[in-house]
C-alpha cells in the first residue's frame, strides 16, 4: 500500500513537472513577445507587409501567408498519399507484408529534418529550377519536402483508425453485395473519418512548425508569394534565421512571432483533440 502511494505521488510529480515546464516556456515567450505586439500595434504586427527590424517595421503577414501556403501544399501532397498508404496497409496487403512496411514508415519519422532539407536542396530544387523555372528555392520545394515529412503521422493514425473499426462493418457491407472497393470507400472511410481528420490536423501542426528543412529549400525571401514557384519565408524560419543576431525590439519581435505560432499550433492541437474525442464517444 505504501509502495503504491509512493508510486502514485511520484507519477503525479512527473506529470506536474512536465506541465510546469510547458507553462514556464509559454510564460517566457509571452513575457518577451507580447510587449512588442502592443508597441507595434496588433494589426500592424499581424497584417503589416514590411519586415525591416532595423527601421522599426515589424509586419509578419507575408510570413503567415508563406507558412499557410507551404502547409496547404504539403497537405495536398501528403494527405492523399498518406490515406492511400493506410488503406493499402489495412485492406490490400497480407498481414506479413503490412508488418514489414510499418517499421519502414516509423523509420521515416525518425529521419532528422535536416536530412530532408538537404535532399530537397540537392535533388528537388535543381529539378524545379531546370524544368519549371524560377529560383528553385520555392513554395513548391517546401511543400514537397513537408508532404513527405508528414506522411508517417498521417499513415500511422489513419491506419490505427481503420484497424479500430468493428469487423461487422466490413462483413455487413460485403454480405449485402458491395465490392471490396465500395466497402472501403462507402463504409470504412466514412466510419474512420474523425481519426483520419485528426491525423491530417496533427500533420498540419507538424508541417507549420518545421524549421530546419524549410530554411534550406524556401529561399527565405520576406515577400508575399504570388505562385508556387516563388520564394517565401515562414514564421519558424524567420525565428531560426534571425534569432542568432537579434537584439532589442528585433529580438522581442521574434518572440512575438513565436506567440503567434504558439496560438496557431495550440489551435490545431485542440481541434485534433476535439475530433478525437468525438470519435471515442
Amino acid at each position: 500500500m505504501i509502495k503504491e502511494k509512493f508510486l502514485e505521488k511520484s507519477l503525479f510529480l512527473v506529470a506536474l513537472s512536465s506541465i510546469s515546464v510547458l507553462a514556464l516556456i509559454a510564460f517566457f515567450i509571452f513575457e518577451q513577445g507580447v510587449p512588442l505586439i502592443w508597441k507595434a500595434g496588433p494589426f500592424s504586427f499581424l497584417l503589416g507587409e514590411r519586415w525591416f527590424p532595423s527601421q522599426g517595421s515589424f509586419g509578419i503577414f507575408p510570413m503567415i501567408v508563406g507558412s499557410f501556403w507551404v502547409t496547404i501544399g504539403a497537405l495536398i501532397i501528403g494527405v492523399p498519399l498518406g490515406v492511400a498508404c493506410a488503406i493499402f496497409l489495412c485492406e490490400l496487403t497480407p498481414a506479413a507484408v503490412s508488418a514489414a512496411f510499418r517499421p519502414m514508415i516509423q523509420l521515416l519519422a525518425a529521419i532528422p529534418s535536416v536530412i530532408f532539407g538537404f535532399w530537397g536542396l540537392i535533388v528537388l530544387v535543381p529539378l524545379i529550377r531546370n524544368y519549371l523555372g524560377g529560383p528553385g528555392l520555392s513554395v513548391l520545394a517546401g511543400s514537397l519536402v513537408l508532404g513527405i515529412m508528414i506522411l508517417p503521422t498521417i499513415i500511422s493514425i489513419s491506419e490505427d483508425s481503420l484497424r479500430a473499426l468493428p469487423r461487422t462493418l466490413k462483413e455487413g457491407a460485403l454480405s449485402l453485395g458491395a465490392t471490396h472497393w465500395q466497402t472501403i470507400w462507402r463504409v470504412l472511410l466514412p466510419a474512420a473519418r474523425s481519426g483520419i481528420v485528426a491525423s491530417i490536423i496533427l500533420g498540419m501542426g507538424r508541417a507549420i512548425g518545421e524549421t530546419m528543412a524549410m530554411i534550406m529549400v524556401l529561399g527565405n525571401a520576406v515577400q508575399m508569394p504570388d505562385s508556387i514557384l516563388s520564394s517565401t519565408r515562414t514564421l519558424t524560419t524567420n525565428i531560426g534565421i534571425e534569432m542568432g543576431y537579434a537584439t532589442g525590439d528585433h529580438r522581442q519581435a521574434l518572440f512575438a512571432t513565436g506567440v503567434v505560432l504558439f496560438f496557431i499550433i495550440m489551435g490545431l492541437n485542440t481541434l485534433a483533440l476535439v475530433i478525437s474525442g468525438r470519435r471515442r464517444s
